[in-house]
């Protein structure tokens, strides 16, 4: 990485080294969390023809907004951090969406994945669709390479004060989302607002440095108890790759 005035803590939060916050409770990257995908079982991934229908009947659910028929085509992951309500929420605040074309299909380990160029009444838009071997949603990933970093941040940790766990973890680049589920993202958040209360408020995003490939967004954040802020790393095309919450943050300051 080539992030210089911070060098080796993004290297520690981006490849998990011991340098404080790569290893630290609040911090994740691209391999910080690979040992808990050890041991876990492998099913088999679904044809293309499988994929295919799959997909076909999440989007057609998403079309219709349908909240309990979104809700019942959840892995059990997803299921486990959200509700029908929940559903009902978050499509409330999204595009409706009119038409779709279905492209590649890539097949993993653990899951397949379908990318669909999307119509919607907002424009077209990329949507990754990762599908377990049960044909069942365990994540996805709008393309938000259009949008400023800064942006994309904000959004990310809006979703999180919202308790929108998989919206939140749709943020984050496909790979590290195999890594990262939305449960332990509502585990993260839940351990840092015990400490800082709920937000109130993202004061500012800053975008602190950067290159071609990567950048550190500052979220500055007002909680109940205190402020302080959030780091949030992300790639070229506004995916995010990295995620730092303090550990210690800034106690409550005494007016003046």
């Amino acid at each position: 990485m080539l992030l210089r005035p911070l060098r080796l803590p993004l290297l520690a939060l981006a490849t998990g080294l011991s340098l404080g916050l790569g290893t630290g409770p609040w911090a994740w990257g691209p391999s910080a969390l690979a040992q808990a995908q050890e041991g876990a079982e492998i099913s088999p991934a679904l044809s293309v023809e499988q994929a295919r229908a799959a997909a076909n009947r999440i989007l057609k659910a998403v079309k219709s907004r349908d909240a309990n028929l979104r809700y019942s085509q959840f892995s059990d992951e997803l299921k486990a951090v959200s509700s029908p309500a929940m559903v009902a929420s978050t499509m409330r605040t999204q595009p409706r969406l009119l038409n779709w074309t279905l492209l590649s299909v890539q097949g993993g380990l653990r899951d397949t994945t379908v990318e669909a160029s999307l119509t919607t009444s907002r424009g077209q838009q990329d949507l990754f669709i990762v599908l377990n071997g049960e044909g069942k949603l365990s994540g996805y990933h709008l393309d938000l390479s259009d949008e400023a970093p800064s942006l994309v941040a904000r959004k990310f940790v809006t979703a999180l004060s919202n308790g929108h766990f998989i919206s939140a973890r749709s943020f984050l680049s496909l790979s590290l989302q195999r890594e990262i589920g939305a449960d332990r993202l509502q585990m993260r958040w839940q351990q840092l607002q015990r400490q800082t209360g709920s937000l109130v408020r993202i004061r500012k995003t800053v975008v602190a440095e950067g290159t071609g490939d990567e950048r550190l967004v500052l979220v500055n954040t007002e909680f109940n108890r205190l402020s302080d802020s959030l780091y949030v790393i992300l790639n070229a095309s506004n995916e995010i790759t990295g995620i730092d919450f303090p550990s210690e943050p800034i106690g409550p300051q005494p007016v003046r």
